[in-house]
């Protein structure tokens, strides 16, 4: 473990004395002060005390901030303003890196599936995970499942009761006469009834055997003006009537994501999650898929992720698609 992550650990023990971590870590009393002016850099505001370095009450929106205290085994790569998370995170773990969440407060040149808008002003939780799991192509879905299983949980402790339209829309919301949002795999707006607060877009390279590294993308709009946003979109803030704290959100959802899909032994648990969440099931849906639309009742998921959906004709499996929740006289 490099010094400034231990001093990050040992901070969350309360005060840490310099002399005491350099013996500790068997290191020099200057690398540990130079491991201080480096999380003071990134905005972690580390204060120098009697008693030692401590931590701040309040940890800032920063790599540093977000790894603090964080139950998972991920390093953080912070950006005040990037083009995109997602085209960051390929290029790290396309150079080896495993287990990276890149983190931006504004994206500029960002996009939703299949080259659609994404609008990710300053202000919401936008985050790449970088990713070379033990896993088959086959497999991937899952971890797209995953992402929405873990925004969802981090909406829902943040005080906000979000529910998952299949595959990855996750939404707040919803009307009694069952209308929802569409969703594009981005936080931009949903259809009719719910809005849509987060979405998800994963890109993979792989062998025929084996994921080479895959990265799901992950964008929420947490503190964003409403005014900012596309119309029937929402944002955490404007739900809750405050601003949600960023730094424990993206924590929260890095850490259920590595509890869903950090080891091959524990994807068994995906599909279950999601389910338990998914607004989806039971519902009258029409898909969008590539060989024309798909109209029936949703009735549940199968690995690795298709929808499946009763129709008139007969049971169909779908894989893949723009989902549609309709009224009971819609399709």
């Amino acid at each position: 473990m490099d010094t400034r992550r231990a001093l990050l650990d040992a901070l969350g023990d309360g005060p840490v004395s310099g002399p005491a971590l350099a013996d500790d870590l068997g290191v020099s009393r200057a690398a540990v002060w130079k491991a201080v002016e480096s999380l003071r850099e990134e905005g972690f505001a580390v204060e120098s005390t009697s008693e030692g370095y401590v931590a701040p009450a309040d940890p800032a929106y920063c790599a540093a901030g977000i790894e603090f205290g964080l139950d998972a085994p991920y390093a953080v790569e912070y950006h005040d303003r990037i083009a995109s998370t997602n085209e960051r995170a390929r290029e790290l773990a396309s150079d080896g890196a495993d287990g990276v969440a890149v983190v931006a407060d504004e994206q500029t040149g960002s996009r939703g599936r299949l080259d659609r808008e994404w609008v990710a002003p300053s202000g919401g939780v936008w985050l790449s995970l970088a990713v070379r799991p033990d896993a088959p192509p086959a497999r991937a879905p899952l971890f797209t499942l995953a992402a929405a299983v873990a925004t969802a949980d981090a909406c829902r402790e943040a005080g906000v009761d979000a529910h998952i339209k299949w595959p990855n829309d996750v939404l707040v919301g919803e009307s009694e006469s069952g209308d929802d949002g569409e969703g594009d795999g981005d936080a931009d707006p949903g259809g009719r009834g719910g809005r849509k607060v987060a979405g998800i877009l994963t890109e993979m390279e792989g062998e025929a055997d084996r994921i080479s590294w895959i990265v799901p993308g992950i964008g929420v709009n947490a503190n964003v003006d409403a005014e900012a946003l596309p119309a029937g979109a929402t944002s955490l803030c404007e739900e809750l009537g405050e601003p949600v704290d960023r730094r424990r959100f993206a924590a929260t959802l890095i850490e259920r994501f590595a509890a869903l899909a950090g080891t091959a032994d524990r994807m068994d648990r995906i599909l279950p999650a999601w389910r338990e969440r998914a607004s989806t099931l039971g519902r009258r849906v029409r898909v969008d898929t590539p060989n024309g639309p798909v109209t029936g009742t949703a009735v549940d998921v199968e690995p690795p992720g298709a929808l499946v959906i009763e129709t008139d004709e007969g049971v169909r499996r779908v894989h893949a698609g723009d989902c549609e929740h309709l009224r009971d006289a819609d399709g």
